[in-house]
């Protein structure tokens, strides 16, 4: 699980993973916020949810928690850095990564939160800062993207156990795209509650 690590980022893990879910909260959030653990978090849920499968849903809850709240601070520490900040971390694709979070918006940020490594998803959390995408729409987008991946991952080590990891490798196309198909039904069908809410509120 360390083997990529640093001496003390190996610490970090060694002692979250003593401490299960806490730990896995402390990974994912500091993954996606300030430092980088990758696929260390997958991995750790992976673990704990073999040792005990009655529990997964409390491991997968507590990563997504982590993680959304890492890239809400990442978002706001974005925000205070500013543009010239964002150029200097993203380089050559900073052009590119603007338009498109511009672009795209919520649906933008969603795709990006879905997409496996290397998308250099934390330069997409900066941008949403930087050039102020809305906060209640990037919680929304992060949080979707977050419980698809974590509760699936979570499923997977409950079902295959340590093949979790390399059955998403292998099928990461089309789980991918079945996530993205899936979660773009969902925001779809909400859009058209909402919609169908408001025309009824208005003829009352």
């Amino acid at each position: 699980m360390q083997g990529n690590l640093s001496g003390w980022k190996q610490k970090v893990v060694g002692f979250a993973a003593t401490l299960g879910w806490p730990g896995l909260f402390m990974i994912s959030f500091l993954d996606s916020s300030v430092l980088t653990f990758p696929v260390i978090n997958d991995l750790l849920l992976i673990s704990l949810s073999m040792q005990k499968p009655s529990r997964m849903i409390l491991y997968a809850t507590a990563a997504t928690t982590g993680s959304v709240l890492g890239c809400v601070l990442l978002y706001f520490l974005a925000l205070k850095a500013g543009e010239a900040a964002f150029q200097k971390k993203a380089g050559k694709r900073a052009a590119k990564i603007r338009q498109f979070v511009e672009e795209n918006g919520f649906v933008g940020i969603l795709i990006a939160a879905l997409l496996p490594p290397p998308t250099p998803f934390k330069f997409f959390v900066l941008a949403a800062g930087v050039f102020r995408v809305p906060l209640r729409g990037f919680i929304t987008a992060i949080t979707i993207a977050r419980v698809v991946r974590y509760f699936a991952v979570g499923y997977l080590a409950v079902r295959y156990g340590s093949q979790a990891l390399p059955y998403l490798a292998t099928h990461k196309l089309t789980v991918i795209a079945a996530l993205i198909i899936l979660v773009g039904i969902s925001y779809a069908a909400s859009k058209f509650l909402m919609y169908e809410k408001k025309v009824l509120e208005e003829k009352h």
